[in-house]
């Protein structure tokens, strides 16, 4: 009970701050979704163009009870947060040496590479996948092998990232009851889990993932191997976090050696390093197929760390339970918590986050587009003149321009602004809905209508869209 409480404590620690902190980026789309925000909404969660029921029904009942208020969501992404962290000691504990299980949960529970998915609402689907997989792992271990299966099914409906973890508990010999049948049953429920991702994004507007990522499966390989180095690279040193670094698609010599570097700690891993080799494999059996096989818009994100840092904290556990002196493991957790409070207090506001993100990305136009968002107009105004100038054909910046513009009452400005990212991006519903709105600000009332219902038939789930045509409806 001790090591528990003092798991816990350490992971309120250097995350607790986080119930003070409000919403980020993707948070807000949490509201604009009807599903989320009616109160029989959670009936088509379940649909398949919907890849992570699980995790939006989470977002559903948060809405439900607490409406707005960022308490709720930061509450229950920390607790789901603090489950993991036990239920993982209850495995690692029952895999390892008692001193090297409860480093490798301490270092799992307070490391700052975690603090995207803790302080980040949106990232609560990696959490929630994580706490379902080790609630499969804890049965697994207990022969309960049907009941892990359930829980990994689970896991899955929160974030299909996981769909690798099948393959740790067959590499994990000791303790396992389970069957092949058994494995082949999670697999194949990962498999289904794949082909419901590739269909809903598919079938999806403007999703960020899949055929409408805007890049290549073959580019996307090519840039996570630096990114996976990168991961590797902030476990140990944990510095130059950012929630939108500037990666970018490596030349091909430059991606394929990156590869050739994750194969070669694989197989020295393998060879020499016999007590950690399994758990090292763990790591990147988890981290690579979610951040190489399925292309994404973003090329890194390190809530992508949060189930793969499993297998690092028990090789680093390890590795610290053999070193002296004894005083070197307690003291990594404590620096690792210090630094994690740190990142935790960046997280309070949308300013700090994205003014950090611009600092480290001076070249990236997103993170300037989001800081504007949280600065007055006239500093707002001269951001996105700074990044017109570094992406003169972005429709995001114009689009963000007239935005800005027509929440200063300038509806004249913003609506020449609206039609260049519309120009720029045709496709996009929301351009039509933008210009809309600026064309109902000045009276066009009829060529506003047009707009909406123009965007509509682009994305008829866009519902600011639908929300605004009812409101130029003649009563």
């Amino acid at each position: 009970m001790r090591s528990r409480l003092l798991l816990l404590a350490a992971a309120l620690v250097a995350f607790g701050a986080s119930l003070g902190s409000g919403f980020h980026f993707d948070d807000y789309a949490i509201f604009s979704d009807p599903a989320l925000t009616s109160p029989d909404g959670w009936l088509g969660i379940w649909s398949l163009r919907q890849t992570r029921p699980l995790t939006y029904l989470t977002f559903w009942l948060n809405y439900q009870v607490g409406g707005q208020d960022a308490l709720g969501y930061h509450l229950v992404n920390l607790a789901l947060h603090l489950g993991a962290v036990i239920l993982l000691y209850e495995c690692l504990r029952r895999l390892l040496p008692e001193t090297a299980a409860l480093v490798a949960a301490a270092l799992f529970a307070v490391h700052p590479i975690q603090a995207e998915a803790v302080n980040y609402i949106w990232g609560r689907s990696i959490v929630l996948a994580a706490l379902a997989c080790f609630a499969a792992w804890l049965a697994w271990i207990k022969g309960r092998p049907w009941v892990a299966v359930a829980w990994f099914a689970a896991a899955l409906l929160a974030k299909e990232e996981c769909a690798a973890f099948p393959l740790v508990l067959v590499m994990m010999k000791r303790n396992r009851p389970g069957g092949l049948f058994h494995i082949a049953a999670m697999l194949g429920l990962s498999a289904a889990a794949g082909a419901r991702v590739i269909y809903a994004t598919a079938v999806t507007p403007g999703a960020p993932a899949g055929l409408q990522a805007g890049i290549t499966p073959w580019h996307y390989f090519l840039a996570q191997g630096p990114v996976i180095l990168r991961y590797l690279r902030l476990m140990i040193v944990p510095y130059g976090f950012t929630i939108d670094p500037d990666i970018r698609v490596p030349p091909v010599w430059l991606g394929l050696l990156a590869w050739l570097a994750l194969g070669a700690i694989a197989a020295i891993a393998w060879r020499y390093a016999r007590a950690e080799r399994a758990w090292l494999l763990a790591g990147l059996i988890l981290l690579i197929p979610s951040s190489s096989v399925f292309p994404a818009q973003d090329l890194a994100a390190d809530r992508r760390m949060y189930l793969p840092l499993l297998g690092f904290a028990a090789v680093a556990g390890l590795l610290l339970e053999r070193v002296k002196p004894r005083a070197l493991a307690p003291a990594a957790v404590v620096a690792l918590a210090l630094v994690s409070i740190v990142r935790t207090q960046v997280w309070m506001t949308e300013e700090s986050l994205w003014r950090e993100a611009v600092e480290r990305a001076p070249d990236k136009v997103r993170p300037k587009i989001q800081l504007a968002r949280a600065l007055p107009a006239a500093k707002a105004l001269e951001l996105l003149s700074q990044a017109r100038d570094l992406a003169p054909h972005d429709p995001a910046v114009a689009a963000e321009l007239g935005k800005t513009l027509l929440a200063e009452g300038q509806p004249e400005a913003a609506l020449p602004e609206f039609g260049r990212a519309l120009a720029l991006d045709p496709r996009d519903a929301r351009n039509f809905n933008n210009r809309g709105v600026a064309l109902a600000a000045l009276g066009q009332t009829e060529a506003a209508r047009a707009d909406f219902e123009h965007a509509l038939r682009i994305d008829p789930n866009l519902a600011e869209a639908r929300q605004n045509l009812l409101k130029i409806q003649p009563r």
